[in-house]
């Protein structure tokens, strides 16, 4: 256990507020904070003549820098040695950190919690007016007695870290591992299998649902991006009975026909039997001695099979784009035998499998981090 004392920022730094004039033949850094106190990164590199404001600061590294207008966000962060030289505009504060009291590092790791965030939220009422330099000056932060003490508790918080970035190098190693065997063995099934109209594979059937007025229907929703169907909501009957519904069943390969473009196709799961859709959802109903829905979504997934949806989608204006039925009924697919599709299949399966295995564990990894460094700066790590 370590004494902590609590200190205003300004007994440990001082704002410094020094332009320079931009010279329209240099090229310059400009760098920018990361909100949720995530830190100081590269901007872009541009020509002082591209530049409208001809006054800037000019960035040191180890300086504590704070953003005007989204320091209630996070917006603040310690200048980085790859910066130093980087240039910022009179919208950001620059503070310059007492070397013998104060650690650059360790600012830097209390910049990410929320003892920090809470005292520049706690300022005003809005993002823009509330934070000026001397605020900043009054924001405190917990120090142990010395600044070898200091050091200590940075060299144990980034041990820590960096055990953490291995786990989730490793852990997302085996999604890409997974996703690259499944685009290998994908590729071995279609090699000189016959190709086939969708119409002939898995033809589009259509459902009615006729709306009681006074009954809720559960309504589903295809996300973008063959990120699958999800729970949309209960919609009663009276709200919805203008429109055309359809029923889902599970095992339907389902478009949107104005989102297949971006990825708006999916398999309808389990979960969603006695779901109802929009009109613009289509459904395909894969025939059992012919194929496999998930087979025929992941071709939809790989560049050769989304490429014909994007071309069955004419564009009209702006991001609008919607699927033609016809074109859809006419796109050739891969049809290997059902035996290899229902493999390839449970091989999907077991993958996505490990990967909720993943993301069930994912919150108890990503609280890790913060529960350290909660216990750093009370003295207790």
């Amino acid at each position: 256990m370590t004494n902590m004392t609590t200190l205003p920022l300004g007994e440990l730094m001082t704002h410094r507020s020094e332009f320079v004039p931009i010279d329209d033949l240099t090229t310059y850094m400009r760098c920018r904070v990361q909100i949720n106190g995530r830190g100081v990164v590269l901007r872009d590199r541009v020509e002082g003549a591209l530049l409208k404001t001809k006054i800037q600061q000019v960035c040191r590294a180890g300086e504590f820098l704070v953003a005007e207008i989204d320091a209630k966000l996070g917006g603040f962060g310690v200048v980085p040695s790859e910066l130093a030289g980087a240039i910022v505009s009179s919208h950001y504060f620059l503070f310059d950190i007492n070397p013998d009291l104060l650690d650059g590092r360790y600012l830097a790791w209390f910049s990410k919690t929320a003892g920090l965030a809470e005292q520049v939220s706690a300022h005003g009422s809005t993002n823009y007016s509330a934070v000026r330099p001397h605020h900043v000056l009054t924001y405190e932060i917990p120090v142990p007695p010395t600044l070898s003490d200091q050091q200590r508790i940075i060299a144990a918080i980034e041990s820590i870290a960096a055990r953490l970035a291995v786990v989730r190098h490793l852990r997302q190693g085996v999604l890409d591992d997974g996703k690259a065997l499944l685009r290998s063995v994908f590729h071995r099934l279609i090699q000189g299998a016959p190709y086939r109209p969708l119409a002939a594979v898995a033809p589009i059937v259509r459902r009615p649902v006729e709306i009681d007025p006074d009954s809720t229907y559960e309504e589903i929703g295809i996300r973008s991006f063959h990120k699958g169907t999800f729970f949309k909501c209960n919609s009663p009957g009276s709200d919805i009975s203008h429109k055309s519904m359809f029923e889902m069943v599970p095992g339907d390969l389902v478009f949107s026909n104005i989102m297949a473009w971006e990825g708006g196709i999916a398999v309808v799961r389990p979960e969603d039997r006695g779901r109802i859709g929009v009109h613009r959802f289509i459904t395909c109903v894969p025939h059992p001695d012919i194929a496999d829905p998930h087979f025929l979504w992941f071709y939809f997934q790989t560049g050769e099979g989304f490429a014909k949806i994007v071309s069955a989608s004419p564009a009209t204006i702006a991001r609008n784009r919607t699927l033609s039925v016809k074109k859809l009924e006419t796109i050739e697919v891969p049809v290997p035998s059902l035996e290899k599709q229902q493999d390839f299949a449970a091989l999907q399966q077991r993958i996505a499998a490990i990967h909720q295995a993943q993301a069930a564990n994912q919150s108890e990894l990503d609280a890790l981090l913060p529960a350290v460094l909660d216990k750093a700066f009370k003295g207790e790590l």
